[in-house]
């Protein structure tokens, strides 16, 4: 088929970008940031090369997020990176790709026309988008054309979207500009106010990772942690434990827990009884903080487990949604929002 290879789809997510190219599968993964000169305006870096120089940079380059919490805040480097990741993806000398984009599901008409442009401007042929939740749930193996509710929570690094999906369609859903990074500046803020001590954006990630929890865990850990004491001035290594996490997260996964809940109280009661049945599927890097599921099942009393591969899910959804592409409404606004998601 002419077009085979030529189709791409986007998770263009605020912490990291993943490429799926028809046929390929996903191609690249990347973090959402580039590097330029400030006096030249020259693009350095994008990607992993340019996510090591932030916080590092000499006066000259600045290394920075071009999506912020979901949207894009800076049009142009969005372009420029975007125009990066395509060309690195596939060859598009003969061809320009048709390219489908996933955006958070509470996205304006301005910011999905935002991210149109930036894409048509970075070489795609045309643009299509499609939300958050319907792509997590198609990566994460749900079949959401059947007549059944089920509950997706997708916790990305910029926005956590929660939605009700059934026969292709999201029935109900909230999405909220809190998620990964929330997480990373909840944890600086503590450990700011409890011990004193500045740490970094890398290290926040850091200990997120390694001993980060938010239901409490079987044996507790702790790790040494260095940061710039705020009284000396000087550097200082100090121990920090996961129950310490459970604290300093614990605000932030209140207001995922509070949305979950309001959105199972607007959903209709018969979808209800099916997501008791079903379950509650997390999806998204957010979802993988140790407890999450147990957290959310604890007070929901729905049973809750993270998707295989929670990280791609989204991608994998974006990049299956390629074959209905054909079906789908052109310079479009929105796969389910058409409702041309045919099985």
């Amino acid at each position: 088929m002419f077009n085979f290879g030529r189709d791409i789809g986007i998770d263009l997510g605020t912490a990291s970008i993943l490429v799926y190219v028809k046929g390929k599968g996903i191609v690249l993964q990347e973090p959402s940031v580039v590097a330029l000169d400030k006096n030249t305006g020259k693009l350095l870096k994008v990607g992993t090369d340019a996510q090591k120089m932030l916080g590092r940079t000499p006066g000259n380059i600045v290394a920075i997020r071009p999506l912020q919490e979901g949207v894009i805040s800076d049009y142009d480097m969005t372009e420029r990176m975007l125009k990066e990741f395509i060309r690195k993806a596939v060859n598009f000398r003969f061809v320009k790709p048709r390219v489908v984009i996933c955006v958070p599901s509470g996205i304006t008409e301005v910011e999905e026309r935002a991210v149109i442009d930036a894409g048509v401007q970075a070489g795609a042929r045309r643009v299509y988008l499609i939300e958050e939740p319907v792509a997590a749930a198609i990566g994460s193996g749900i079949d959401i054309t059947q007549p059944d509710g089920h509950m997706i929570v997708d916790i990305g690094g910029g926005t956590s979207d929660i939605a009700v999906i059934s026969l292709s369609g999201i029935v109900e859903s909230s999405s909220i500009k809190i998620a990964g990074d929330q997480f990373d500046e909840a944890i600086i803020k503590y450990i700011r106010r409890k011990h004193n001590v500045l740490i970094g954006e890398r290290t926040a990630e850091e200990l997120k990772m390694t001993i980060g929890c938010v239901f409490p865990r079987p044996e507790e850990q702790v790790v040494e942690v260095k940061g710039r004491c705020l009284m000396t001035g000087l550097p200082r290594i100090f121990p920090v434990s996961s129950n310490e996490m459970i604290e300093a997260l614990e605000e932030v996964s209140e207001r995922i827990l509070e949305t979950i809940h309001g959105v199972l109280e607007r959903t209709p009661p018969e979808l209800v009884a099916d997501i008791s049945t079903n379950g509650i599927v997390m999806t998204g890097g957010g979802s993988l903080l140790w407890g999450f599921d147990k957290l959310v099942e604890s007070r929901t009393g729905i049973e809750t487990h993270v998707a295989d591969d929670a990280i791609s899910c989204v991608a994998y959804g974006t990049g299956k949604s390629l074959e209905w592409i054909s079906d789908m409404q052109d310079g479009t606004m929105n796969l389910s929002r058409r409702r041309k998601m045919n099985s």
